[in-house]
């Protein structure tokens, strides 16, 4: 079994430590990087000159780079680290940053048995799935969020989204959702939807973004958030919002209580305010159709 991406990543904070392994060999005895959040700022290109034209960031669970000056110059660690070992076989390359890095990653014979003795330590999240009308308070199936997801990005909400999309008129709009949309309700499984009713907590807050100026520009600071990753993030079914689905710990604190300091961090971050319904546990998420959705590979494992 060969060392895996996934594998260094987890040892090196993203990559970013192979960046600074990287430039220090060329700048050595000064501070190559300058890490504030998910960005480290513009340092030192030692493949332009050593021109201070290198911006580093984190992109979701990797570092990448890109050049001020050279705009064909950006891609990712693995592609970075590849200029300084000048080899592009995929195997040598994570060898020679194991061995550079002193990482202790051990090449194991492959043995197709071994992930029994493994810990178990997925993590599933359970849903309750409603037929719509939005007044149907009886859950139809429980679903895990790859299937919600599937939902979404295929052809089966595509017509109604548009059609809902066309409507001017607010009160129609909103008739037309609550009576033609089927939800979920992200926060749990419920015998009948209703806070009482709670059967599980599946540790997931949505968070609802209306009426956004700029949907993509906020969805990518979204993605890249220093403090809460994203479990699911889509566009909601007007067009002009955002379901930003994420993981909390409802263990010391209620869902109120964290929804509640989710916010006031999102509106003293972005300077948004958040859409209060979310507060809920059994909040209706009505489900459009939005082929750009976004999913966490951890999720994506059936």
């Amino acid at each position: 079994m060969e060392i895996s991406r996934e594998a260094i990543l987890d040892k090196t904070h993203y990559g970013l430590k192979i960046y600074a392994y990287v430039l220090r060999q060329y700048y050595p005895d000064t501070t190559v990087l300058s890490v504030k959040g998910r960005d480290c700022g513009i340092t030192r290109n030692p493949f332009n000159g050593g021109k201070e034209t290198l911006r580093i960031h984190i992109d979701g669970v990797i570092a990448t780079h890109r050049d001020t000056e050279i705009e064909t110059f950006k891609g990712d660690v693995f592609e970075f680290v590849q200029y300084h070992f000048k080899t592009i076989d995929e195997a040598e390359l994570l060898q020679k940053i194991n061995e550079a890095l002193h990482l202790k990653l051990e090449i194991k014979e492959n043995n197709e048995l071994e992930w029994l003795n493994e810990p178990d330590d997925t993590w599933y999240a359970y849903c309750s799935f409603f037929k719509a009308p939005v007044r149907n308070v009886f859950p139809a199936e429980t679903m895990r969020l790859h299937q919600i997801f599937a939902l979404i990005t295929s052809d089966k909400y595509k017509a109604i989204t548009k059609e809902l999309r066309a409507i001017t008129d607010v009160k129609e709009a909103r008739k037309f959702k609550a009576n033609r949309f089927d939800y979920v309700t992200f926060s749990g499984t419920f015998e009948k939807r209703n806070d009482k009713n709670l059967l599980q907590h599946s540790n997931l807050l949505t968070i609802d973004f209306d009426h956004l100026e700029n949907i993509q520009k906020f969805k990518e600071q979204l993605l890249n958030d220093e403090y809460f990753e994203t479990e699911m993030l889509f566009i909601s079914p007007s067009g002009d919002g955002l379901k930003w689905i994420i993981r909390i710990d409802i263990s010391e604190t209620s869902h109120s209580e964290y929804f509640t300091a989710v916010a006031n961090y999102i509106n003293h971050t972005y300077n948004i305010e958040v859409d209060q319904s979310g507060k809920d546990v059994s909040r209706a998420c009505f489900l459009p159709y939005d082929p750009t959705a976004f999913l966490h590979k951890r999720h994506q494992a059936l």
